[in-house]
């Protein structure tokens, strides 16, 4: 066996572990839904709360969000509403006027400002924390649109002193969109409806996902408060938290419209920094966990599977990379030998993942047949071509710390594939000239087949292609954005 075959079946391997945790999940969650679980909750605890709205460079959505917020169900007199404003352009201004607007209407909003941006979002939350005496904060990023009700159906489940986490679902204002927008959401619909759900119901370590949550002072103060070594400082934290013995809360029930990423730009730094900071987060804290004698195994082995999920990326882009000269050594492999070791690993980490989406999608969400087998069919192509994207962030991961915490552009779209300005878009000239690249290799093991008649294999091997093709497009997309951007600044 030389090197890029052991390369190749040990990330096949590794992906079929996964594919088939993945499946236990989606038996355990199927089992698991039908139990009636009411944790407690006090309709009549009204503490003190302050809203913290980390903001910068969100002209498009502050005005909105702000507006959100101080409107909220909650005696004024216990409401506060912080606006963490980091921002160098037009949203000062922006942010200054609304705020205004509501102070003169009586309700506590406050813009906080700070010298650097020093420690990003972690920062400025750190910073919020010390100016207010509330126990507890509840956070928004600036493409969320809270309900009125938000606080009305959270607190109360913090009248439990155990608990320092309340996090709530996510909604997505434009998933239907475009295909883009729906196969993202269908992506984090798995992860709040399928993952977060099973783990608060286990007792396992729940995620504050960073926005759309509330958490309790003293569980951040007794964990080590906000800390920036990492670029996904809510993960962090809510581990820390755990750690503690705080418990937490998941409300599948409210859902919280937002805003998801669209151009492909947009999605690759913030999945990039996703799974950069998970990586990070691993690093710092997997051994702390499994030292940890508040934790049970179960508890260990979840966290552990939850920090390390990215890895997968890493696998798949492995396994691109090693195909070509893998065919190239095994040309002497037929049908016995495929059925023996390739098809029950392609099965259990290819068709067990797409199960896992496709449960969630049909029985969790309730989505029409034919929607959800339209993102069965999309979500393979496109995972494979932004796998070496988020790749990037991994190995990032595994080797720094920290880093520039690069926020996701919002341009407030709603059903809008997007957005009507570009003024926050980024370059996708190199994405491009990758892409192609990895185009060219991809049908490398196309042409491979077809030239020793092994017509069966086509089209698995043209998944990667159709992959990178997708991808392709979004980028050219991107560019034609970009070249909009540079007209209407030259005119």
């Amino acid at each position: 066996m030389n090197f890029f075959t052991f390369v190749h079946f040990s990330a096949l391997f590794i992906l079929a572990f996964y594919g088939i945790y993945r499946l236990n999940l989606i038996k355990t969650w199927q089992k698991e839904r039908k139990n009636q679980v009411v944790p407690f909750f006090d309709p009549d605890f009204f503490p003190k709360v302050c809203v913290q709205l980390p903001l910068y460079n969100e002209r498009y959505v502050a005005r909105r969000l702000i507006a959100a917020c101080a409107v909220m169900d909650w005696p004024v007199n216990r409401l506060e509403v912080q606006v963490l404003d980091d921002s160098d352009d037009e949203t000062r201004l922006i942010v200054e006027q609304e705020a205004a607007l509501w102070q003169a209407k009586g309700i506590d909003v406050k813009v906080i400002r700070r010298k650097k941006r020093e420690g990003y979002k972690a920062g400025a939350l750190a910073c919020g924390l010390r100016e207010t005496d509330a126990e507890l904060v509840v956070i928004f990023d600036a493409d969320f649109v809270p309900q009125k009700d938000f606080l009305r159906k959270t607190i109360g489940y913090f009248a439990d002193q155990s608990v320092g986490i309340v996090q709530a679902r996510w909604g997505f204002l434009n998933r239907t969109a475009s295909w883009f927008t729906r196969i993202q959401a269908a992506l984090l619909d798995a992860h709040f409806g399928v993952e977060q759900f099973l783990r608060f119901r286990k007792g396992l370590f729940l995620n504050f996902n960073g926005t759309a949550g509330a958490l309790r002072r003293s569980a951040i103060e007794t964990a080590g408060g906000w800390q920036s070594d990492t670029v996904t400082e809510d993960l962090d934290l809510s581990f820390r938290i755990h750690l503690k013995g705080w418990k937490a809360v998941y409300v599948d029930d409210l859902e919280v419209p937002s805003e998801i990423p669209v151009t492909i730009s947009a999605m690759r730094h913030q999945q990039r920094r996703w799974a950069k900071g998970s990586m990070q987060t691993a690093r710092k804290l997997i051994f702390p966990i499994w030292q940890s004698k508040n934790t049970n195994m179960l508890q260990k082995f979840e966290a552990t599977m939850h920090l390390c999920a990215n890895l997968g990326w890493l696998m798949g882009s492995l396994i691109f990379l090693t195909l070509y000269p893998v065919l190239l050594e095994r040309v002497w492999v037929g049908p016995f030998q495929l059925l023996k070791l390739d098809i029950p690993l392609f099965a259990c980490s290819t068709l067990a993942l797409l199960y896992y989406y496709f449960k969630s999608e049909r029985t969790g969400r309730k989505r029409g047949i034919l929607e959800s087998i339209g993102i069965f069919a999309l979500l393979p192509a496109f995972g494979l071509g932004i796998s070496f994207a988020i790749s990037k962030g991994v190995i990032e991961g595994l080797f720094q710390k920290g880093g520039v915490f690069v926020r996701t552009p919002k341009y407030g779209v709603k059903n809008k594939a997007l957005p009507c300005e570009v003024t926050y878009h980024k370059p996708a000239t190199l994405s491009i000239l990758m892409d192609l690249g990895l185009i060219f290799y991809s049908l490398m093991p196309v042409h491979f087949a077809l030239e020793r008649g092994s017509w069966w294999a086509v089209p698995f091997l043209s998944a990667f292609t159709a992959g990178f093709l997708m991808v392709f497009y979004l980028d050219l997309v991107d560019f034609a954005l970009q070249a909009q951007r540079f007209k209407i600044r030259t005119n």
